[in-house]
């Protein structure tokens, strides 16, 4: 009797990880993994398994090609980025209608792309994989690879691939040119100068869409356009998400600003539950470490703020506070959310090093962002972030040079009106000293720039 084959798409030999220090390993052994844990799990199910770097013809992209089109069942370990395994992932979705299944460590963080895609998950602490880890690892991927192996790919999701016709395409095109009519709506809106005819049309808008079928781009155009134009009202945001397709419903980002959302109504304790549901799903990314970090900081302000003053489990919030924005800081260093949040929380708890830790947190977020700025990317915070930045390390020099591009390019560009109450308790959190006088000085030359209020 004939066994099916199983072709395994994986790295092979001890590779690193190339994550931050935590809870994942430094290095795996593939080797180990595969001879210990899948390809017994493979056999028990049913397949003859083989993998890729097991091939020893003359052409070996031919046989590797010929594998992967023929084989009845492909699994992909997505562990870490690698760029042979997702090219011949990319060759199996084309070739075969179904039969992939994507797995991968519980610490993973695939690229973007990839992280839309079911995969299964199993536990590798240790990347020795000793031989107390295996059964573990099996329990975890044995009924999800069954489950999966019947599943659609992507490209056979689209109906008629790979022989569109031009009908399809004809539609397609005009598909593009209602997209890019949507997109000029959205843009006229953004570039309102009245934030209140931004709110208003922004949510008219999106109520144009909420029942109808929409794709996953406009969604997303609508979901952020409310974020950053309708601030204040969260509680639309969340009603606009839930109303969405389950499968756009679903998406990472998708639930991130809905964590988000909730959090801007009060209640940060089921945005925190959320987001770290979220993280164990789909892994940990800056954006969820920094939005969870958040959350906890909005929880200290609270507590502090309360009638009997600085309650018993403030210190815990601050803790965890920190603890997500370091986190999120380490994943990327030139993403500087989070980052930016952390020289004053540390500098508030105070304890021996924070002062210089905060300090030299500071310098960072300010090359962070000059990178970005020199690069001509990042978003409208990038200018108000380098500001709190040199209040934040006490840069005088740097502050003074950046009030002087306020000065020519307008407070509103700086976001200025918002970020004063920032700056005040950045320079109220300097140890005393010539450079907190000269931030003061600083600071009043910047009130100064402000229309007074009526």
């Amino acid at each position: 009797m004939t066994l099916p084959i199983c072709f395994m798409v994986m790295p092979y030999g001890k590779k690193e990880t190339s994550l931050p220090i935590g809870q994942q390993p430094r290095e795996v052994d593939f080797d180990r993994l595969w001879t210990l844990a899948l390809k017994p799990l493979l056999e028990q199910l049913g397949y003859t398994a083989v993998r890729a770097d097991q091939d020893l013809g003359a052409s070996i992209i031919r046989e590797m090609i010929e594998r992967l089109a023929l084989s009845d069942l492909v699994v992909a370990d997505l562990s870490i980025p690698n760029a042979n395994v997702f090219y011949e992932v990319g060759i199996r979705h084309a070739a075969k209608k179904k039969g992939c299944v994507l797995i991968a460590a519980d610490w993973a963080r695939p690229p973007f792309d990839v992280a839309q895609m079911r995969r299964v998950s199993f536990p590798l602490p240790d990347g020795t994989v000793p031989d107390s880890a295996v059964p573990a690892i099996q329990q975890a991927l044995r009924e999800k690879l069954l489950e999966l192996r019947d599943s659609a790919t992507p490209c056979h999701e689209l109906a008629g691939f790979p022989e569109l016709t031009l009908e399809r395409s004809t539609a397609f095109k005009e598909y593009l040119l209602q997209l890019a009519a949507f997109e000029e709506k959205v843009n006229a809106i953004r570039l309102n100068v009245d934030s209140k005819v931004r709110a208003q049309k922004s949510e008219e808008l999106a109520q144009q869409y909420v029942g109808r079928p929409m794709g996953t781009p406009v969604a997303m155009e609508l979901l952020l356009l409310l974020r950053d134009c309708a601030p204040k009202n969260w509680q639309q945001v969340v009603t606009f998400i839930d109303a969405l397709p389950p499968s756009i419903q679903q998406l990472p980002l998708v639930q991130e600003q809905r964590s988000l959302a909730v959090s801007k109504q009060g209640d940060h304790a089921a945005a925190i539950a959320a987001l770290e549901s979220l993280i164990k799903q789909h892994g940990e990314t800056p954006e969820r470490r920094g939005l969870l970090g958040g959350r906890w900081k909005k929880r200290y302000q609270e507590a502090i703020k309360n009638a009997a003053g600085a309650t018993a489990m403030a210190p815990t919030f601050l803790a965890e506070a920190i603890k997500n924005y370091e986190r999120g800081m380490w994943l990327d260093l030139n993403e500087y959310y989070c980052s930016s949040n952390l020289p004053r929380l540390l500098r508030l708890r105070n304890r021996q090093g924070d002062q210089e830790k905060a300090a030299h947190i500071a310098h960072g977020v300010t090359l962070a962002c000059e990178r970005k700025r020199q690069g001509g990317t990042g978003d409208e915070w990038l200018k108000p972030t380098l500001l709190g930045a040199a209040f934040d390390s006490g840069d005088v020099e740097k502050a003074r040079s950046l009030a002087d591009e306020i000065r020519d390019e307008g407070a509103k560009e700086w976001q200025l009106e918002s970020t004063l109450s920032d700056l005040e308790v950045a320079v109220a959190l300097q140890p005393e000293g010539a450079p907190r006088a000269g931030l003061t000085a600083v600071l009043n030359e910047l009130k100064a720039l402000l229309p007074p209020k009526a």
